[in-house]
């Protein structure tokens, strides 16, 4: 895949040829221009709801540009004077006149995007007049809203003199808040992202990890960040540029702000773009998940349904995965056949839920790299599978494998297996019915044979993410209940998100399952200390797996197998944001719950608020038996 083109843009106070304007910029390299809608002295006056006569137009006229122009290369400036929330009855009166004129006057341009500054956490009033604009059915507001933040606020605006005589961090301080109070007022809409202002002075790591895990639609860097090399060219320090580096694979755009401090404006251009062509090459894991990022897709079902041949084929192309499978096989019938026994011992190995067949073709690639006598019984319940395995087993494998066209569950037979291996993990480890599966096959197995794998567990962290927040509650569907978007669990590869603690393991299954009553079902209770303020938007799920010994998969992420992209996690959402505070706990419930019929989990928040169920009694989404 073509690697994504840099958009930067600049950043001007006022403009008085725009056009002149333009063309310059164009000509040094960028991509659209900011400026404002309404010059800055400019000021207007309301009375009644309607403007003082002046014998002027407001603005200018909308005649200078075609609309092409407008709706690509302008993006307007909010007047930075406005005072919404002002106490001052007539002066929040007037500037909400006024941004309503501004952003009608956005509508009738088409500009791609508004940017508007907010000073402190005091933009309730502010916030809540944007979002009648854009979340009104009535009026043409096709733009986005950039919300300008600092990354870090300044030394006065941060600390106050508390009354005890300490010093301390005032919450109204902190720039997420304001954000956050903007966003929240906004509900979340998907219209309203962050333009964030790169600081001097960064905020410490975990801060900086937050502003991660939000809707970054632009980068705005200061021209005053800047520092000047040997050769008198701006270069940034190595923090800004780790922060630069980071956001590019955020797919957000960037914008120059500021006073030119070297010999031409180009050069804060050119020198991101620099950085932006020095991008490490992507592993992979990001490679093959390109265009996926934050896309939600729902869980596979290859018990209830027949996969297709693109499916398969997809999951064939993971060298990693079956690398593994193919050391742990190795092992396997290492253990089972010694040395001693190699010419005379034969071992049965199924593979069960065999698909197109790459487990088989790896258990016979291992089986004549350890030199052994291994009978192969491929078991597929999918009548599309089953024709590629019986080819191929005309073509190659012969006598070598028996094909079976059975559901493994249903299936009979006399012979018993030393080695059952299969690939019936989901993002979940047990969402794809692993576990209800190998329980019905393990009547094959010896009373000393082998399961691969031979033991999974499911891990839960809670994650922020407007992004995530805002694709499900865009996955309603007419015919179905307004719920049933938040009681889905989606498979997802995470992006734009911040994990808030450690994940903690959930539910581990065994196989061969010893329990004389076979039950599948069940329920655990998660706590998670939260380390900073932010907001909950659900839950990230992966899996670790031993195959057998030592050897096993994961997509946890500390211990994510190197290049493996066969699963991405898994995300159960909730309804409601929950806000959080630095230091509370985050107490989850979950339950696996079956019926003769399906399986489904259900979930609840305890802590710090009580929530709803989710998904009681499978009402939203069940996995097929």
């Amino acid at each position: 895949m073509a690697k994504r083109r840099l958009i930067c843009g600049l950043d001007f106070n006022s403009v008085t040829d725009i056009n002149n304007v333009l063309s310059n910029t164009t000509l040094s390299g960028f991509d659209y221009v900011a400026c404002p809608i309404v010059h800055p002295r400019f000021r207007r006056e309301f009375e009644d709801g309607k403007p003082k006569n002046r014998s002027c137009a407001f603005t200018r006229s909308d005649m200078l540009l075609t609309s092409q122009d407008w709706g690509s290369l302008i993006v307007g400036k909010v007047s930075p004077y406005l005072q919404l929330d002002s106490e001052v009855e007539s002066v929040r009166k007037n500037s909400e006149e006024a941004l309503e004129q501004e952003l009608l006057y956005a509508s009738h341009l088409g500009l791609p995007a508004v940017l508007l500054q907010v000073w402190s956490g005091q933009c309730v009033n502010l916030a809540r007049h944007v979002h009648n604009r854009i979340a009104s059915s009535s009026n043409q507001a096709n733009y986005q809203i950039w919300v300008k933040i600092p990354m870090q606020s300044t030394q006065e605006a941060s600390h106050v003199w508390l009354k005890d005589g300490k010093n301390q961090l005032e919450v109204e301080g902190d720039p997420w808040h304001w954000w956050n109070t903007f966003r929240s007022v906004c509900n979340f809409e998907k219209k309203v992202g962050l333009a964030l202002e790169i600081t001097t002075d960064l905020p410490d790591d975990s801060a900086v990890t937050r502003w991660k895990g939000e809707p970054v639609h632009c980068i705005i860097i200061p021209t005053n960040i800047f520092l000047t090399n040997k050769k008198g060219y701006p270069v940034l320090s190595r923090a800004h540029q780790n922060i630069l580096r980071h956001f590019f694979t955020m797919n957000v755009q960037m914008l120059i702000t500021g006073i030119n401090h070297h010999s031409h404006i180009k050069l804060y251009h050119q020198y991101v773009e620099y950085l932006w062509q020095n991008i490490p090459a992507d592993d992979s894991l990001t490679a093959f998940a390109k265009g996926y990022e934050d896309y939600l897709q729902c869980p596979l079902q290859p018990l209830m349904d027949n996969l297709e041949t693109q499916t398969y084929e997809i999951f064939e192309k993971d060298p990693i995965k079956y690398s593994e499978y193919q050391k742990a096989i190795y092992q396997a019938i290492m253990d089972k056949i010694s040395e001693e026994e190699k010419e005379t011992k034969e071992i049965v190995l199924m593979v069960v839920g065999a698909g197109r067949g790459p487990l088989v073709r790896s258990a016979l690639s291992t089986a004549q790299k350890a030199g052994r006598k291994v009978k192969i019984y491929a078991i597929e319940k999918n009548p599309n599978a089953i024709v590629t395995l019986l080819s191929q087993k005309d073509e190659m494998w012969g006598d070598a494998v028996t094909v079976i066209s059975s559901d493994m569950r249903e299936w009979d037979t006399d012979e018993k297996a030393d080695i059952l291996v299969s690939e019936l993990l989901g993002s979940f480890g047990d969402n794809e019915l692993s576990p209800e599966c190998l329980d019905g096959a393990q009547k094959f197995l010896k009373d000393d044979g082998i399961n691969i794998p031979c033991t999974y567990t499911s891990y839960l962290s809670p994650l922020q993410s407007s992004k995530l927040y805002n694709e499900v509650r865009l996955a309603k569907e007419k015919d179905k209940h307004p719920l049933v978007p938040f009681e889905t669990p989606y498979v997802v590869h995470l992006h734009n998100i911040l994990e808030l603690a450690e994940p903690q393991s959930l539910f581990r299954f065994d196989h061969p399952n010893k329990s004389p009553v076979k039950d599948n079902r069940r329920y655990k209770n998660l706590k998670f200390k939260i380390t900073q303020d932010a907001v909950l938007h659900g839950f990230a799920g992966y899996f670790e797996a031993q195959l057998y010994k030592d050897v096993t998969l994961s997509i946890h992420p500390k211990t994510h197998s190197p290049g493996m992209f066969s699963w991405f996690p898994i995300m159960f959402p909730i309804k409601d944001p929950v806000p959080l505070t630095k230091g509370c706990e985050v107490d989850v419930h979950f339950w696996r719950c079956a019926n003769k019929r399906s399986v489904w989990y259900e979930w609840l928040i305890s802590k710090p608020h009580i929530l709803p169920v989710h998904n009681p009694n499978g009402r939203s989404y069940t996995i097929g038996l």
